[in-house]
C-alpha cells in the first residue's frame, strides 16, 4: 500500500509540473519556480560582475559582443512575441558583457543574463561564430534548462527518499536498491544533461538564422571548438556534452530546418 501512494504521488507530481520548450515542443520537468530562478540569477548575476573584470564597451570585442548579443535577443524576442510564448519571456532583463577569462566559455542565465569570455573569441573568428555560441547559450535560458536541470535533481532526490521508505524493512532490499540507484540515477542526468545540450545546439541554429546568420557556419565553429580541445574527454555516455562528432553530425542533419528561418522577412 505504501509503494502504491508513493508511486501515485510521484506520477501526479510529475504529470502535473510538465511544460513544453518553444519550438522543440519536448515536454519537461518543472518543479521549480522560474521567477525565483531569475531572481537568484540576476543577484548571482550581479555579484559576479563585481567579483569578475568585465571588458568596457570602449573595446571593440565587447561592442561586437554585444552588437551580436543584441541582434540575436531582437530575434528571439519578436519570434516568442510573435507565436504565444510572449509571456515566458515577459520579466526577462538582458544584459551582455565580456569578461576577461582565458576560459573557452560563454553562459546565459534564466531572465537573460549573459556573459561571453574573452578566451573563446579566437575560436568564434568572427560575428557567425559568436553568434554559434551565443544563440547556444540564449536557447539554454529559453528553454529553461536551468529550471528543468533543478526539477530533475528534486525528482531524483524524491526517488531516493521513496525507494529508501518502501526498501527499510529490508538491509538486502536497501543494499540492492542503494547499488542500483546509486548508478542509475547519475547515468540518466547525464543523459538529460546531453538531451539539454543537443536541444539548445537545435534551438541556438534557428536564433542565429532568424538574426541574419547563416547556420551552415555553425558547423565550422563546432569544428574548430573541437580541435581546440585539449586533455582526454570522458566517453559520452559518462559526459554532460554529447560528443564532438555527435554534436557537428547533429548541427548538420538539423541546419535544413534552420535554413528555413535565414533571411525570412517575417524575421527581419
Amino acid at each position: 500500500m505504501k509503494l502504491k501512494f508513493i508511486a501515485a504521488f510521484l506520477f501526479v507530481a510529475v504529470i502535473s509540473s510538465c511544460s513544453k520548450v518553444p519550438l522543440t515542443g519536448r515536454s519537461q520537468l518543472s518543479l521549480v519556480d522560474e521567477g525565483q530562478m531569475m531572481t537568484m540569477a540576476a543577484s548571482s548575476y550581479s555579484e559576479y560582475l563585481k567579483e569578475n573584470p568585465v571588458v568596457p564597451t570602449t573595446n571593440k570585442d565587447a561592442q561586437r559582443v554585444k552588437r551580436v548579443g543584441g541582434q540575436l535577443i531582437d530575434a528571439v524576442t519578436r519570434f516568442m512575441n510573435q507565436n504565444g510564448y510572449a509571456n515566458q519571456i515577459a520579466n526577462y532583463k538582458w544584459e551582455v558583457n565580456l569578461i576577461q577569462n582565458k576560459e573557452l566559455n560563454a553562459w546565459c542565465m534564466p531572465g537573460g543574463k549573459m556573459a561571453v569570455f574573452t578566451g573563446i573569441l579566437p575560436v568564434c573568428k568572427d560575428d557567425a561564430g559568436l553568434a554559434t555560441v551565443m544563440g547556444h547559450e540564449i536557447a539554454h535560458a529559453i528553454a529553461r534548462h536551468g529550471s528543468e536541470r533543478m526539477s530533475q535533481q528534486l525528482a531524483a532526490e524524491a526517488g531516493a527518499v521513496a525507494g529508501g521508505m518502501v526498501t527499510a524493512n529490508s538491509h538486502e532490499a536497501t543494499s540492492i536498491f542503494n547499488q542500483l540507484y546509486g548508478t542509475g540515477a547519475p547515468l540518466l542526468l547525464l543523459k538529460y544533461s546531453r538531451k539539454q545540450e543537443s536541444e539548445a545546439d537545435h534551438l541556438g541554429l534557428i536564433f542565429m538564422a532568424m538574426a541574419g546568420y547563416n547556420p551552415n557556419t555553425a558547423v565550422d565553429f563546432w569544428q574548430r571548438m573541437s580541435a581546440s580541445a585539449t586533455g582526454q574527454k570522458p566517453p559520452e555516455i559518462l559526459s554532460t556534452h554529447p560528443s564532438d562528432q555527435t554534436r557537428i553530425d547533429d548541427i548538420k542533419r538539423l541546419i535544413p530546418e534552420a535554413m528555413k528561418y535565414y533571411n525570412n522577412p517575417q524575421q527581419k
